[in-house]
This record gives structure tokens, C-alpha cells and sequence, in this order.
């Protein structure tokens, strides 16, 4: 194996540089939940840290306060409720303090969580209920409503019935132990869409702790914990799983259930945040003038940001408006539990364009998508990974899952490629590349130096039919507020910084670009918007 890039050259597969994982073996019977308390005591903070703010109220809590509501609330599922091992809970909430409760109790008595997005349509969870199977369902007041019938109807997350099962213990009601195997699933999560129909990634309590034993694996010594602010849902695998790492490494975790750009910076100021949990056009945003003044950000000292490529350009920007503030990159799937590539130390941080290295106990090959030949350092190609955070599969789904899992390797769907170093860069989606004259154009690419212009806000590019070259790149594009920006501009402005066949061909102004709770680009409305167009023209 190459030491430098971590390629092994007769298995052409690439492997952590880091140190290997010291996880419990797969035999052994371990919660998700339980695993992650136990590497609790690697934490030199003592449990009365504070766990947990509202943003809006300033109320918290402490971590022994956390364990104990979580456990009251174990016990109570299963002698009010009777929920017991194997059965599914649907969440439907935005970020409260109590839902990493709930997930954290569901865990620990071998409860699936399905976790889903509270803006769903009743159709949408319609979809989510028959994927998922759950028995009984937990919502807030505002989205109850929606949630098609299941077995034992919807506790009311923000009702004094479910406080008192958070808060009620009653004498000589305990907990009986509750044998989970690490291979039960403990999560469905459901992966966005964006390229077709949604799916339930089945996750398991083993996937859960090897990502939770990643953590503990490369905790920074702190003389003070850190202090983060979570823009990202919980029902997203993003913000799932930073629950679990902020319990493993003691963070202080600010939570906002109604999020706009003033609030996250307001709270940054108030609740004096070092770390912010973000998503790439937050980071875009921060860097545009004028949007942070006002507010004391010098408590801040790095953003951990996801979900999608975050472009060369962005992070300089933001460095020289931010120097003393790190940009922690990473990249992951729903189907990877989350971040498999991470930039970690300060040698990977200032590397531009780069999501990191591999994490602990993973394993990635690059493959050529047309030959399935694995390829080496500085060959792009699809990315194909393995180990034990790879999901167990798509519930109800094995058509799809054999298309995904291949050998027990996972397909990403992503262009990607590794240098000699060992870093891994982003190219684009495979099944996003724009086919120009037998060109293939990624649009991130594009996307990235649009957002650089001073007068765009946001930016996305789709391919676009054309008779002659098959596709061409089509931007559409969210101008600055008063700027009078044409097309003419953004098409000179790109075609001066790339080659011939990347050159955008069509503009269309937008007020905003669809999105994802995650932040990524719902490619397949704009396709719908471009269409629609065309044919009003017509």
C-alpha cells in the first residue's frame, strides 16, 4: 500500500490513512445508544455541560438531565405504549429539543426510527408510511394531521402527554433489558429524491456505532467543549448523526426550529457558537457583503459544512472574510451513515477543493463507468466504497438494493477521483453530467463560478436539448437584489474561464433555486421550469 495515498496497487482499492477502528466485534449484542454512553467516558466534561439550547427560548439542558429524560421516556414507550424491539416510529417534526430525546430513547430499546420531513405532502407520507411500516407515529401539533393511519396512532410531540412520558417515572416501573443485535436495523432514513423515487435506507445499530467510533477516534483534545449551532433538519442523515457525535464528544448542540440566515448569526452571537453545521449556500451567503454586519462572530472558529460541493472560490471568499475561521469539508451519503471523506487536521483543511481523506475503516475504489476497470490516483471515475457504515439496504426495495450494493461495495452514483496524497475531490453526479458533443461538462463546476460573480446570488445548471450538440449547459441564476445583470454578461463571464465545450449557452433569471432540506439542487424542477418555458415560446 502506498503510504502517501493509501492505494493498494494489486487490489486497486484506496484505504484510511488513518488509524483502524476499534469497534466491539459484530457478534456482540450492543444498542447504537449504548455504545455511544460508553464513549462518553472518554470525555474529560463532566455531565452537568450543558446538551442542549433553544435558540428561540434560551432554555437547555444538561447531559445527565438528557440521559435521564431519555430513559425515562425508554421506559415509558414500552409500559405505557408497549412499543418493543422491531417496531417502527415515524417523526415528523421540525428541530426540537426533545427529538434527539425521542431518537435516543427509540435507540436504546431497539426501536426503528423513520425520521421524515414535516413539509411532506399526505401523499408524500403516504409513500414514507408504506416504505417504512411504522406502527405508531410522532408529530407536532402542526403536522398530526397529515399522517395517514397506523396501529397506534400519533402522540402529539409538543402535547403534556408526551411530556409526562419524558418526565413521569413511576415507582417500581422499570426498564427490562432489551437485547438488540447490532445488525437490527435502527434507522430508515429517506434518501431525497432528487433522481427519482424516494427510498428508505435501512441503517443498523452496527453502522451507527462504527460511524459514533469514527468520532471517538479522532476527538480533538479541547480545553473547552465546543459549542454548536445546527442549520440542518434532524430527519436528514446530516443532522441524525451529529446528534449521536455531539453526545460521543460532549458539544454543546444550539438548536433552532425556525431557521432563517439572521437568526443562525443572532444566535451565534448570543450563545457565543464556535462551530457552525451548515450547508454549502449558507457558506455562499455568509461571504456576500454586508449580510454578517452587525454581529459578533468572534466566538466562531470553524464550519463543518455538507451535503454538497463547496467550490474553490467560496471557501477563499469566505477565508478572507473569516481568517480565523476553519472549513471542515466532508462528504457521505445517506447510504454511507453519513460522512465517509472528512478534512480533519489543519494540512487538510487549507487544501483547496478537496473533501478530505478517508475516515477510519473505510475502503474506496474509483471505477471507470464505462469498462468497470478500477482506476488509479488522479483517474476519475465512479466512487465505489465499503465497510462497516455501508446501510444494510432499501426497505422493501431489493431491485434497487442489488443495483446499489455490488459485492459489499456501495455504488455512489458520484464522479470522483483521489490525488497522490490521498484526497478525494468531487466532480459531479455521474447521472448529472451534461453531454455537450460527446463533452462531458459537470455542473457543479459551472455552478461553483457562477457564485463566484459579486452580483449573483445563487446559481444551478442543467443540461438543456439541443438538436446539434445533444445538451448544452442552461444556468439559471438568483441576481443580487437592484442588480440589472443580463444574460449576455453571464454567458461572457463564464466562457472567459473555461474551455470552449463548458461555455453556458442559456440563462434564465429565477427568484430562488428548488432545494432540498440538505441544501442540494432539485435539478428535475428546473428540467420541468426549462420545458415549460420552451413551450410558452412555442
Amino acid at each position: 500500500m502506498d503510504p502517501k495515498s493509501g492505494f493498494n496497487h494489486s487490489s486497486r482499492t484506496f484505504h484510511s490513512l488513518k488509524p483502524p477502528l476499534n469497534l466491539p466485534p459484530p457478534h456482540i449484542p450492543i444498542s447504537a445508544a449504548t455504545y455511544a454512553l460508553s464513549l462518553r467516558r472518554h470525555s474529560p466534561f463532566p455531565d452537568s455541560l450543558t446538551a442542549l439550547i433553544d435558540s428561540a427560548t434560551g432554555n437547555h439542558l444538561s447531559f445527565s438531565d438528557f440521559i435521564q429524560r431519555a430513559q425515562t421516556l425508554a421506559t415509558n414507550l414500552t409500559s405505557i405504549l408497549k412499543l418493543s424491539k422491531g417496531d417502527t416510529a415515524l417523526i415528523l417534526s421540525p428541530n426540537l429539543i426533545n427529538i434527539p430525546i425521542l431518537c435516543f430513547a427509540l435507540l436504546s430499546i431497539g426501536v426503528v426510527i423513520s425520521p421524515a420531513n414535516p413539509a411532506s405532502t399526505r401523499s408524500e407520507l403516504t409513500r414514507l408510511v408504506r416504505i417504512s411500516k411504522p406502527i405508531i407515529a410522532f408529530a407536532t401539533s402542526a403536522y398530526a394531521d397529515e399522517i395517514p393511519e397506523v396501529k397506534l396512532g400519533t402522540v402529539v410531540i409538543d402535547s403534556e402527554e408526551f411530556e409526562s412520558l419524558v418526565m413521569m417515572t413511576r415507582p417500581g416501573v422499570r426498564l427490562g433489558r432489551v437485547e438488540v443485535s447490532q445488525s437490527d436495523v435502527a434507522a430508515i432514513l429517506y434518501s431525497s429524491g432528487t433522481t427519482g423515487n424516494v427510498k428508505g435506507v435501512m441503517l443498523t445499530h452496527r453502522n451507527l456505532i462504527a460511524l459514533v467510533g469514527v468520532y471517538d477516534a479522532v476527538r480533538v483534545k479541547r480545553e473547552e467543549p465546543a459549542v454548536f449551532l445546527y442549520t440542518m433538519p434532524f430527519f436528514h442523515v446530516y443532522g441524525f448523526t451529529f446528534s449521536l457525535r455531539a453526545l460521543v464528544l460532549s458539544d454543546t448542540v444550539v438548536i433552532m426550529e425556525r431557521f432563517t440566515l439572521r437568526r443562525m448569526l443572532s444566535a451565534v452571537e448570543r450563545f457565543r457558537v464556535t462551530h457552525l453545521a451548515v450547508v454549502p449556500p449558507l457558506v455562499v451567503a455568509m461571504t456576500k457583503d454586508g449580510v454578517t454586519e452587525g454581529y459578533d462572530l468572534r466566538s466562531l472558529q470553524g464550519v463543518a459544512c455538507g451535503a454538497a460541493p463547496l467550490g474553490k472560490d467560496t471557501v477563499a471568499a469566505f477565508k478572507f472574510k473569516f481568517p480565523g475561521v476553519v472549513i471542515i469539508q466532508g462528504y457521505g451519503l445517506t447510504e454511507s451513515t453519513a460522512g465517509i471523506v472528512r478534512t480533519m487536521t489543519a494540512e487538510e483543511t487549507s487544501r483547496p477543493g478537496t473533501t478530505g481523506r478517508l475516515v477510519p475503516g473505510v475502503e474506496a475504489k474509483i471505477v471507470n463507468p464505462n469498462t468497470g476497470e478500477a482506476m488509479s490516483p488522479s483517474e476519475q471515475g465512479e466512487l465505489w466504497i465499503r465497510g462497516p457504515s455501508i446501510m444494510k439496504g432499501y426497505a422493501g426495495d431489493p431491485e434497487a438494493t442489488s443495483a446499489t450494493l455490488v459485492d459489499g461495495w456501495l455504488r455512489t452514483g458520484d464522479l470522483c477521483y483521489f490525488d497522490d496524497d490521498g484526497f478525494m475531490y468531487v466532480v459531479d453526479r455521474l447521472k448529472e453530467l451534461i453531454k455537450y458533443k460527446g463533452y462531458q461538462v459537470a455542473p457543479a463546476e459551472l455552478e461553483q463560478l457562477l457564485l463566484s460573480h459579486p452580483e449573483i446570488n445563487d446559481a444551478a445548471v442543467i443540461p438543456y436539448p439541443d438538436e446539434e450538440a445533444g445538451e448544452v449547459p442552461m444556468a439559471f441564476v438568483v441576481r443580487q437584489p437592484q442588480s440589472s445583470l443580463g444574460e449576455a454578461e453571464i454567458i461572457d463571464f463564464v466562457a472567459k474561464q473555461v474551455a470552449p465545450y463548458k461555455k453556458i449557452r442559456r440563462v434564465a433569471f429565477i427568484e430562488s433555486i428548488p432545494k432540498n432540506a440538505a441544501g442540494k439542487i432539485l435539478r428535475k424542477d428546473l428540467n420541468k421550469i426549462a420545458l415549460q418555458r420552451s413551450f410558452s415560446k412555442l
